[in-house]
This record gives structure tokens, C-alpha cells and sequence, in this order.
């Protein structure tokens, strides 16, 4: 579907008249992440569907809201679920929420997610810091004509995850004593889970993680000029050799176990933000 030019001010503009609130951050929460949203003090709250150009979120463990508040003293605005490309949605419409909240005043972006370690170190529950991604969804929300007063034809993605961030967030897993890992995300369209030669493949390329969101996310918030900070928490193992089945509900309930972490990082890194 192709969005309107105007429909990123549209959707801030129909939000505005409800709420006048501008956040410094935005916020992502992925599957089964969506509890951390009950730290926020919140002063609106939005369904989708009552967004303009907003899709309907689909997945499980989304709850499909747009929240206005407050989060360790900063202004957030948080996405109580995400857009996925195997929902059918373009990628202009998975990246559409990301200018919205740009539009509003964010400047900076915590996008967190679900995924399958690739690493056989890592275990259920255990974060990981997102230091690069690979876009292995072949998708881009770039793609088409350019607003040149939202960010250039051509945007850097030499770095597209903000080293600083990721480092308050390591020092608050090392303050919390848990483990936490630090890795290459890849996005995959899905929405099957892969295959155990695409494990392989993956581990070749170079990945840490897999999972099924956050990278169309991630290049919006950069052609935007947007500071990123980037944590998978890993829901399940993915071991070719001993390779087990996996629900989407499994991977809801794991990511809802390990929340206490998410929020830990997450809060550190906002509190710390200048």
C-alpha cells in the first residue's frame, strides 16, 4: 500500500489534538515485551485503529496501542506492539509509526524484540544488545521518492545502533548480574521460523540473532537522524543440530518472563540520555 506524503504529520496532527505531550523517546516493545509499558505514566492512550494510516497490529503478544506518558522522568512515547511485513503491511507502513513519533519531538528510538539466538552460548531469557543488523527481509521503507527535509536519498548505516547507549545498557545488566550478550540482529520476513540450513546460512553471514521485525524500524529512525538503541531478548535456541519446535505463544511467554531485564536496560539508558 502506498502511504500519503503527509500521512506521518497526519497521524501526529490527529494525536496532538488529543494529547500535547512531545517525548524525547520513542519506544518500541516486541513480542511479549508489552508489560514494561505498565512503568509508564501515561497521559493518552490510542488504539491503532483510531490512528490515521495506522494498520491494525496482527501479531501475538501485541497489543496494538500507542501510549503518551512518562518513563524515569523522560517524556516516551511507546508502541505497545509493532507492524510486521509477513502481516502484509508495506514496509512504509512497518516504518509509519517510527516518523509519527518522530513528528511528535522523538529524537531518540528503544526498539526491542523477540528472536532465536544463534549463538551457543545464549540461553532463554538472556538479552542481547544489538550492535549491527543484515536485512535479510530484501524489503526497504527507503524505497520510492525521497522527502529530503526528513533525511538524505542515500542515508549512512555504518552504524546504525548508538555505541553509547548500548554500553549504559551492557552496565546495567552487569549492575543486575545477569548475562547479556552483544550481536548482529537479522530480519527475516517470515512468518515461518527458519529452517535448519537457513541456521547455518545465518550463522555464516555472521548473525547473532534472528527474528522478524525491527530492522525497517531501524533505517526510518536513521534517515531521520534518530539515535538508536537496539535489545533482542532471546525466546528460544536455535541449535541446527538439535533443533526443536517453536510456537509463537513459547516465544510470548519467554519474552514475558525476562521483561524485568528489558525494563532495567531500557530505564538506564533513558535515565542517562542527555
Amino acid at each position: 500500500m502506498t502511504l500519503p506524503a503527509d500521512a506521518a504529520q497526519t497521524a501526529a496532527d490527529a494525536i496532538r489534538q488529543r494529547c500535547d505531550l512531545a517525548p524525547e523517546w520513542a519506544i518500541v516493545l516486541g513480542s511479549g515485551l508489552g508489560p514494561l509499558a505498565d512503568e509508564v505514566k501515561v497521559r493518552a492512550e490510542f488504539a491503532y485503529e483510531e490512528l490515521p494510516h495506522f494498520p491494525r497490529s496482527t501479531a501475538v503478544g501485541h497489543a496494538g496501542r500507542l501510549l503518551l506518558g512518562e518513563l524515569q522522568g523522560r517524556r516516551v512515547a511507546v508502541m505497545q506492539g509493532r507492524f510486521h511485513l509477513y502481516e502484509g503491511w508495506s514496509p512504509q507502513q512497518t516504518a509509519l509509526p517510527i516518523r509519527v513519533m518522530h513528528a511528535l519531538g522523538a529524537r531518540s528510538l528503544a526498539v526491542t524484540n523477540a528472536a532465536g539466538g544463534l549463538h551457543p552460548l545464549m540461553r532463554v531469557g538472556d538479552p542481547m544488545v544489538i550492535e549491527d543488523q543484515i536485512n535479510l527481509m530484501f524489503r526497504n521503507p527507503l524505497v520510492g521518492p525521497n522527502d529530503d527535509t526528513l533525511g538524505p536519498r542515500f542515508p549512512d548505516m555504518s552504524r546504525p545502533f548508538d555505541p553509547h547507549y548500548g554500553e549504559t545498557a551492557l552496565e546495567a545488566a552487569r549492575l543486575g548480574n545477569f548475562a547479556c550478550h552483544v550481536g548482529v540482529y537479522a530480519g527475516m520476513l517470515g512468518p515461518t521460523y527458519e529452517t535448519r540450513a537457513e541456521y547455518r546460512m545465518l550463522r555464516g553471514l555472521g548473525a547473532s540473532a534472528a527474528g522478524m521485525s525491527t530492522v525497517p524500524e531501524v533505517i526510518a529512525a536513521r534517515h531521520l537522524g534518530m539515535r538508536v538503541l537496539g535489545i533482542s531478548t532471546i525466546t528460544n535456541v536455535c541449535s541446527p543440530d538439535a533443533l526443536g519446535e517453536t510456537s509463537g505463544q513459547e516465544v510470548v511467554d519467554a519474552a514475558n518472563s525476562a521483561s524485568g531485564k528489558l525494563l532495567a536496560m531500557v530505564t538506564a539508558v533513558i535515565r542517562s540520555a542527555g
